[in-house]
C-alpha cells in the first residue's frame, strides 16, 4: 500500500485534473450551441437547393453543365477527409481516420497502388495520423476550421471544384461526422463529385412531386451559378456538421473525464484513510508495546 504523501499527492493532482476537465466541458458546451445554432439554420437551406437539383436534373443536358453529373473512369481520387486541430474528444478523429482508409482500400485500391488517391486534410488530427500511415496527404486548407466561416469555405469549394473541373480528379468525397446531438455524432461518406443523380433522389426525402421553374433570364444561366452554389453550400453544411459533432464529442468525452476522477478520488480518498488508520493502529500497538516492556 502506497504511503500517505504518495496518496495525497495523487489527490491533489486528480483533483487540479478534475478542475481541467470540469471547465474544457463548460467551453465544449458553449461552442457545441452556438455551431448547432449553426448548423441548424444551415440544413433546411442546403436541403431546399438540393430538392431543387433534384428536379432539374433530368433537364441539364447542356454541354457546359453536363460535366457535373457524368461519371468518369476512376483513376484519380481525392477524399476530403475533417477532423478536428485539438483531441480529447474520443474516437471522433480516430473514426475520421479509419472511415477514410477504408474507403481507399475498399473503392478506390488500385488508384492507391498507382499513387493517384490524394486525401485533403481539414484539422490536424487527421493529417498527423495519416501522414504516418504513409498516405499522400495534401495539407492547403488543414486550419480552414479555425475561424470558419462561409467565405472561407466556399472559396476553399472553388478551389477544389476547378480540380476536378481541369480532370485533376475524377472523383472527389467527402468523409465527415454529421451532428445529430450532443451525445451522438454520425460518421458519414458522401460523393461530392460528380453530382450522382440517386443521391439527389434520396436529398428530396421521398417527395415525388415535380415543380415547375419559371427561368429568368433562362435555365442554362441559372444553373451555372445554382449547381457551383449548390455543391459549395454542401461543402460548407459538411464542414458545420463536424465542427458541431467535435465539440459535442469533446463535451462528452470531458463530462466522462470528470466523473471518472470524482471515482478515482474516492477510491484515493479510501485508501488514504486505510493507510491512516493503520499508520494510526502501528502506533498505537508499539506505544502498548513499549509500555508493557517498561512494566515488565
Amino acid at each position: 500500500m502506497a504511503n500517505q504523501k504518495e496518496i495525497r499527492g495523487r489527490i491533489a493532482s486528480t483533483i487540479s485534473t478534475q478542475q481541467i476537465t470540469k471547465a474544457m466541458k463548460l467551453v465544449s458546451a458553449t461552442k457545441l450551441r452556438r455551431a448547432g445554432e449553426g448548423i441548424m439554420r444551415m440544413r433546411p437551406y442546403a436541403q431546399k437547393l438540393q430538392g431543387i437539383m433534384a428536379n432539374l436534373q433530368d433537364s441539364v443536358d447542356d454541354d457546359r453543365l453536363v460535366g457535373y453529373f457524368k461519371e468518369r473512369e476512376v483513376k484519380k481520387v481525392l477524399i476530403v477527409a475533417i477532423s478536428s486541430d485539438r483531441g480529447l474528444c474520443g474516437a471522433f478523429n480516430a473514426n475520421v481516420v479509419k472511415r477514410t482508409r477504408a474507403i481507399i482500400d475498399s473503392k478506390y485500391a488500385d488508384a492507391k497502388k498507382a499513387g493517384n488517391v490524394t486525401i485533403l486534410v481539414i484539422g490536424k488530427k487527421a493529417g498527423e495520423l495519416l501522414k504516418k500511415q504513409g498516405y499522400k496527404v495534401d495539407t492547403t486548407y488543414v486550419t480552414l476550421l479555425q475561424g470558419l466561416d462561409s467565405d472561407s469555405a466556399f472559396a476553399a469549394a472553388e478551389e477544389i471544384l476547378n480540380s476536378y473541373s481541369t480532370h485533376q480528379y475524377d472523383r472527389i468525397e467527402i468523409v465527415f461526422n454529421q451532428f445529430k446531438n450532443a451525445a451522438t455524432q454520425i460518421l458519414k461518406n458522401e460523393v461530392w463529385l460528380p453530382i450522382l443523380r440517386e443521391d439527389l433522389v434520396k436529398g428530396k426525402k421521398g417527395k415525388s412531386q415535380n415543380n415547375d421553374y419559371l427561368f429568368e433570364p433562362g435555365k442554362i444561366e441559372i444553373l451555372q451559378d445554382l449547381i457551383p452554389r449548390s455543391l459549395k453550400t454542401q461543402f460548407y453544411r459538411a464542414m458545420l456538421d463536424s465542427l458541431a459533432s467535435e465539440h459535442g464529442a469533446r463535451m462528452v468525452a470531458m463530462d466522462k473525464a470528470t466523473e471518472n476522477a470524482g471515482d478515482l478520488l474516492k477510491a484515493l480518498r479510501l485508501a488514504y484513510n486505510q493507510a491512516r488508520q493503520a499508520a494510526i493502529t502501528n502506533e498505537i500497538s508499539e506505544i502498548v508495546g513499549g509500555a508493557a516492556a517498561l512494566e515488565g
